[in-house]
């Protein structure tokens, strides 16, 4: 007779080694040499068989106890409590690998929970800054109140699948193992439908459409998203429904741009106020308010109107945000000849001191152009 490996180094763990490191050596050899991913490998099946006799000794405690005081001899003969040698290693592969390969133990019908569903739900600016309560209708998958989600026709009932026996399990045999697989009859279930429902074609559920109220609170942005439990699809074989999510997607307004809590937008005035100053209305989502220009005003300065922007208390904390005017001075287009006679005149009075910003940026050119020569 061949002599047998030492269990401990079958599975490559020390002596030390845990009940857990004993499964998780097991899992990682036993994944690698499972007769199904090694179809016709005798070695392989050996080795697993091997493996599977080692893992069964070191994870009983009472088992490991005696093979750490005797060896192998301690389960020669039919010894007290010994490893029994017929090769039936269910017990330590089931509870390693649970359903992996077996495909789940115990049969009948499981409840599954009804899957999530989304709704694109777009609103103005102006909803979106103040909250609204709107109805949404969606279609959904609905528990058949004619068969009460079983899917059998009204006064009768599934019945047990014959091929499984009701456990939703087939058992077949591959050498010396014994193997569970998900009945193909029945899919699992363990029960099939004789006489389905006439309204749900057996599925114990049908297509639905239904009106929904949505409490949008104030200061929600593009992706904010609003759950509303129980309402997304009905669940399988009493499961409970799923739940619909409605993200909010805010579209784009004529005025204002959001960032975030804040609101901008863009005021054009004419240069002669710009550099002259003066007082002009301007716009906010709670009416028109008086913004005062100073003299000597630039394209691109912000005037900041605090309090005028988005409240997000409700929804992210934080407070009410300010509303920022950009400044665009427009130039004068169509101008009589009058106009631009005055202008000319202007801009022969004019001197560098009275556009910084255009003489400093030709001095720099002017040095950039000089590096290169």
């Amino acid at each position: 007779m061949p002599t047998k490996r030492d269990y401990y180094d079958i599975l490559g763990i020390p002596r030390n080694a845990s009940e857990q490191d004993v499964k998780k050596a097991y899992r990682k050899l036993a994944m690698k040499y499972h007769p199904d991913r090694n179809p016709g490998d005798t070695e392989a099946e050996e080795k697993f068989k091997e493996l599977s006799e080692a893992a069964e000794v070191l994870s009983d405690q009472e088992k490991r106890s005696s093979y750490d005081q005797f060896g192998h001899s301690a389960f020669e003969g039919g010894a007290s409590g010994g490893f029994s040698g017929s090769g039936n290693f269910s017990s330590i592969f089931e509870d390693v690998f649970g359903d992996i390969f077996t495909g789940g133990r115990g049969g009948g019908q499981r409840a599954h929970r009804g899957s999530d569903l989304k709704y694109v739900l777009g609103l103005s600016l102006e909803e979106a800054v103040r909250g609204t309560n709107p109805k949404i209708k969606i279609s959904t998958p609905v528990e058949c109140m004619e068969c009460l989600g079983t899917g059998a026709k009204k006064g009768s009932s599934p019945i047990d699948c014959v091929q499984c026996g009701g456990t939703g399990q087939v058992t077949s045999r591959q050498g010396f193992f014994s193997m569970q697989s998900t009945c193909p009859r029945c899919r699992g279930a363990g029960k099939v439908i004789s006489d389905p429902c006439v309204r749900c074609q057996g599925q114990g559920r049908h297509e639905e459409e239904k009106t929904l109220a949505v409490k949008v609170p104030p200061g929600v942005d593009s992706g904010d998203r609003i759950r509303l439990s129980g309402q997304g699809e009905a669940g399988l074989n009493g499961g409970p429904p799923g739940d619909l999510y409605v993200q909010v997607e805010v579209d784009d307004h004529p005025i204002f741009t959001r960032e975030g809590e804040n609101l901008y937008c863009e005021v054009p005035i004419s240069f002669v106020s710009a550099a002259l100053g003066g007082e002009l209305e301007v716009p906010t989502l709670e009416g028109r308010v008086n913004l005062k220009i100073p003299s000597e005003t630039q394209t691109g300065r912000l005037f900041r109107l605090r309090g005028k922007g988005v409240d997000v208390t409700q929804v992210r904390g934080g407070g009410v945000g300010d509303l920022y005017c950009r400044i665009a001075v427009e130039t004068p287009v169509n101008l009589s000849r009058k106009q631009k006679e005055l202008l000319q005149e202007f801009a022969e009075e004019s001197s560098d001191k009275q556009s910084p910003k255009q003489a400093s940026w030709f001095e720099g050119v002017k040095n950039f152009i000089e590096t290169l020569t």
